[in-house]
């Protein structure tokens, strides 16, 4: 028979604040993103279409989705954000919320817009992109 595991008092109490401190960074990140988001939009456009990870017609039409993605991302609830981040959570072993969401919007989203011509590109390579613009911006 297998032994029934009932954690003490005190580990639940860490274990609780382990979850509380991983929440508390993530919404920071959120909150971050949204206050950022204009300088963050024009970075990463610049930075998709420099590493030819997005082939597009307007980066203004980029940076303008890109930014429009942002400001959805925090008024989004966490059932939204974790739907839309899904297919990507096994992406790297610890990825930036704020980053895992943009790389779900650019590789699910942007590709359907009418001025992107193509997306090339592994997600992987467009999660490092994105990722690297985003720690300049966001405090992880």
């Amino acid at each position: 028979m297998a032994k029934v595991f009932r954690p003490s008092n005190r580990e639940s109490r860490i274990l609780s604040r382990i979850e509380t401190s991983k929440e508390r960074v993530r919404q920071l990140a959120i909150e971050q993103a949204k206050n950022v988001s204009e300088p963050l939009s024009n970075s990463l456009a610049m930075k998709l279409i420099e590493e030819k990870l997005i082939h597009t017609t307007s980066k203004d039409d980029i940076q303008t989705q890109i930014a429009a993605s942002l400001e959805k991302l925090g008024r989004s609830d966490e059932f939204e954000i974790d739907y839309q981040i899904a297919p990507f959570r096994n992406l790297v072993p610890r990825p930036h919320i704020v980053s895992l969401y943009l790389t779900a919007f650019v590789v699910e989203q942007l590709i359907h817009h009418r001025s992107v011509e193509d997306i090339y590109g592994s997600d992987e390579e467009i999660y490092n992109c994105i990722n690297h613009q985003v720690s300049r911006f966001i405090i992880q």
